[in-house]
């Protein structure tokens, strides 16, 4: 069985084929046979997790399991507490009310990539970053919960699911999982805890980069030495 993570750029199809000819899976993850598990938007980024274990794929994807998912997001002006509250409680999307989130505001900015395209800043409204963690998979759900309280959302990052992490990876860089890495995954669908609650670290396997994969600017990297993520001074 192959079980391998990619960290999935900005503007990227969570698929392997393209009528439109957009970039896809296929540019980035030269393993034949495997399938993505769940989904990440288009212009979304982060982890995604490939396998070709369809009973393990099928079993994550199961809302009973309650996977939980974890993003930093980019947002227009400062959420205040009762915004993030209302989150942690659940939003109206659609006539449907979202399950409890985590969600807390992060004191400074996560140390990340530079995006291919900038977002948009506008000069008199600051921005912020708020760590979201959910089970549900609901379309554009992130984006529309912080759109409901009241601050779009400007950039969408996936550092972690359950107990797996980006790490150091940079966009476009994918690697295979360490066998205790594939045990932990596992656990989760029988009956095990494990992976909730704590901030996303980095682990095991060496990255690797397809020939020809576009490179990511700045070198910006998750701290895992201390399981938080920070942008150095120099970087504002």
């Amino acid at each position: 069985m192959k079980y391998i993570i990619l960290n999935k750029p900005y503007e990227v199809l969570t698929q392997f084929t393209d009528e439109e000819g957009r970039a896809t899976l296929k540019d980035f993850v030269p393993v034949p046979d495997i399938y993505p598990v769940g989904r990440l938007d288009y212009d979304s980024e982060g982890l995604v997790l490939l396998t070709d274990d369809k009973a393990l794929q099928h079993r994550l994807s199961d809302p009973k399991f309650k996977i939980e998912k974890t993003y930093w997001v980019q947002v227009d002006g400062i959420p205040t507490a009762e915004a993030l509250e209302e989150l942690r409680r659940g939003v109206m999307i659609k006539n449907t009310k979202t399950a409890s989130a985590k969600a807390s505001l992060l004191a400074e900015e996560p140390l990340v990539w530079e995006r291919s395209k900038p977002i948009r800043f506008r000069k008199d409204i600051p921005t912020s970053w708020v760590e979201i963690k959910i089970s549900q998979g609901m379309n554009r759900q992130v984006r529309r919960m912080t759109a409901a309280v009241g601050f779009p959302t400007l950039r969408l990052i996936r550092p972690a699911i359950g107990p797996l992490s980006l790490g150091e990876m940079q966009p476009g860089e994918y690697r295979e999982l360490t066998a205790e890495e594939v045990d932990k995954l596992k656990s989760l669908t029988a009956g095990s805890s494990f992976g909730t609650g704590s901030r996303p670290k980095g682990l095991g396997g060496s990255p690797k980069r397809p020939s020809g994969a576009p490179k990511s600017k700045g070198g910006r990297h998750y701290d895992s030495r201390n399981n938080s993520s920070r942008r150095k001074r120099s970087d504002r």
